[in-house]
């Protein structure tokens, strides 16, 4: 079978806003990202968390704000920061691990939650609940349950890695079951507890024969099953030009120190370019991420090579086997 994705071109004056409201979670995943060493472990104030989110909107671009955390149902204003986030004429997603606290549902709506993403890693408890948690599967998928039949527009996260990559496939005829229309298949970054611990003999990353073989078959079918898949470019072909997000795009990644990211991949690290200081937006002087986002080198993705060498392979010339892409750069496939 051949993939049919298209490559979804990084869009001039569109802004992505990851907002960690909190690191606090319930659970204990083992490739969480969350670094509370470096992003703390603050819980934002409703006032704060208003006063942030004004600080990105712009009437004058497109903008879609993801709440995240820790767990970000486990705060207590998250709906209000839903509405004032609606209200401020941005495109709203919660990102769960699927227990839905303080009545969320209930509190807010889908007129005004545009998205509700739940974390799953796995078709069945099995899978899911050794990378995950006990007992995670069943209430996850519970509460995805329940918002379908609450009308909700409900997309998965499955987080591929060495431990479930296997399982991809099982992944369709349970999303189709539950009625999701939304299917994020994301690649497994070592950071945080993935950076730490291990996942046994391979290491936590699938190998690039691996991802280029399943994923976008896997990707075609489920597609086919009337579910609309997204998925990280990751390698790129071979007369692809490399582009960088933190140069052409508007991706912010907000943290509850105040620390403000432009590339995912520098999270475990003190080089974010921006930070929030008295509820302003600063940029930082120094060497940070964005003195790195300019160079150019064969490997594609500069940060990835710097942070994450061991995901490159050479050739017995000295050259790179794949050239990796910018890890904001995706592909996507259409129902039908």
């Amino acid at each position: 079978m051949t993939s049919n994705a298209r490559t979804v071109g990084f869009q001039a004056g569109e802004r992505n806003i990851f907002f960690h409201i909190l690191t606090a979670c319930n659970l204990s995943c083992r490739h969480c990202y969350i670094n509370t060493g470096q992003h703390g472990t603050t819980t934002l104030a409703r006032e704060t968390m208003e006063k942030w989110l004004e600080l990105f909107a712009n009437p004058n671009k497109k903008t879609n704000v993801i709440f995240l955390g820790g767990e970000p149902t486990m705060h207590p204003d998250l709906a209000h920061g839903i509405s004032r986030a609606k209200e401020l004429g941005m495109a709203v997603t919660v990102d769960s691990n699927g227990y839905l606290f303080n009545d969320l549902l209930e509190k807010t709506s889908p007129e005004l939650l545009d998205y509700l993403s739940f974390s799953l890693d796995g078709p069945d408890a099995m899978v899911n609940d050794p990378i995950r948690g006990k007992g995670v599967f069943d209430i996850c998928t519970a509460n995805m349950r329940r918002a379908v039949k609450m009308q909700y527009n409900v997309s998965v996260i499955y987080t591929v890695s060495s431990l479930n990559i296997g399982h991809l496939h099982r992944m369709i005829p349970l999303l189709t079951e539950i009625g999701v229309n939304r299917f994020f298949i994301q690649v497994i970054g070592l950071r945080g507890n993935s950076a730490q611990e291990p996942a046994g003999g391979q290491g936590w990353q699938v190998s690039p024969e691996q991802w280029l073989d399943i994923v976008p078959r896997i990707a075609t079918q489920a597609a086919e099953a009337g579910i609309h898949v997204t998925f990280p470019k990751v390698f790129l072909d071979k007369n692809e030009v490399f582009e960088c997000a933190g140069i052409v795009t508007e991706n912010f990644f907000i943290f509850p120190n105040g620390r403000v990211y432009r590339c995912p991949l520098c999270e475990d690290h003190p080089i974010h370019a921006l930070e929030i200081k008295d509820d302003k937006l600063v940029h930082r002087t120094g060497l940070t991420e964005d003195n790195f986002f300019q160079l150019n080198i064969a490997e594609g993705c500069i940060m990835n090579k710097l942070l994450q060498p061991d995901t490159i392979s050479y050739d017995n010339k000295g050259e790179p086997n794949h050239r990796i892409s910018c890890c904001l750069l995706k592909q996507e496939i259409l129902p039908g």
